[in-house]
């Protein structure tokens, strides 16, 4: 098997780094064998993560402040937010791949770009994010779609998912489509669209607390039409409700708590994954994360 669609890491880092066999993973992608627990890696019960850009912010830091900072929050469970060029090059999972071991973190999910108009360029680059995940030895990747309105909207996201979807169910990962306010993925309505015209155990919802706060949507709701659908979950604080910004865990107005709850009483099993947006104080990033764990880590299990 040639050694970049291998699910072993080392096996991509022996022989991953060399353009000609990145190039051809990309084709290979959807022909790869699926994952050895022959379906979608799930949790028995909730696990606890932190997506990197609590720590990172929004800026090409080459997650140099996610490695400094995570041994001291708590947190072993990561998402990577790979939202430029260098982290999803083969030189750059390798290096995450180097980083994670040294201190003893795993990979849990890999977030790309946002779905946008243009079928094969955004097919391709979602498919090489399923084929990054599979590297860094995870079973997730996450996606969001852009200004509502723009890139095709709706129709080019579920024109994405149809390509992706059977790549997805092949190589044993979970395509996590995730809610923002003012989004082609923002509504009940548009979750309903999407499932409806994408059938697949592989592509569900990642829902976002903070986001569908602000757009004004009730969460309770979102649970009880799509339970079966959700297969991640963000955990954020927001401001209020109809309006989108996140604060400080505690001080806006999710219930954090009551979704936790419903989630566990309709059986979700999967990833909480800390993921508190910028603007966050660089003075207490490390001491706001480490609570932020304690915080939700009861609710492991």
């Amino acid at each position: 098997m040639n050694p970049i669609i291998s699910t072993s890491r080392r096996g991509f880092l022996k022989g991953g780094a060399k353009a000609g066999v990145a190039l051809s993973a990309l084709s290979l992608a959807s022909r790869a064998a699926p994952v050895e627990s022959s379906g979608p890696d799930l949790p028995q019960g909730m696990r606890l993560a932190i997506a990197t850009i609590c720590l990172d912010g929004f800026g090409p830091e080459n997650f140099e402040p996610t490695f400094r900072m995570l041994p001291q929050t708590g947190f072993q469970n990561v998402e990577f937010n790979c939202w430029y060029p260098g982290s999803l090059t083969p030189r750059g999972l390798a290096s995450i791949c180097d980083r994670c071991d040294a201190i003893g973190v795993r990979p849990i999910s890999v977030q790309g770009s946002a779905f946008r108009d243009g079928k094969v360029q955004d097919v391709s680059h979602k498919l090489w994010c399923l084929q990054a995940a599979r590297t860094l030895g995870c079973s997730r990747v996450k996606f969001t779609g852009s200004k509502r309105g723009t890139q095709g909207g709706l129709p080019a996201v579920i024109d994405c998912l149809r390509e992706l979807a059977p790549a997805a169910e092949e190589m044993g990962i979970l395509v996590c489509v995730e809610n923002h306010a003012n989004n082609n993925l923002e509504t009940i309505a548009d979750y309903e669209t999407l499932f409806e015209s994408i059938d697949s155990p592989n592509v569900g919802l990642c829902l976002d607390t903070g986001h569908f706060d602000g757009a004004g949507v009730r969460i309770p709701e979102v649970i009880e039409r799509f339970h079966a659908r959700i297969n991640h979950v963000d955990l954020k604080d927001c401001a209020s409700f109809g309006t989108y910004r996140t604060v400080p865990f505690g001080s806006g107005i999710t219930d954090l708590h009551g979704t936790i709850v419903a989630l566990k009483e309709k059986g979700y099993r999967g990833y909480l994954v800390v993921e508190q947006a910028p603007p966050l104080n660089p003075d207490t990033l490390e001491a706001d994360m480490r609570a932020a764990y304690e915080r939700f880590q009861p609710y492991e299990g």
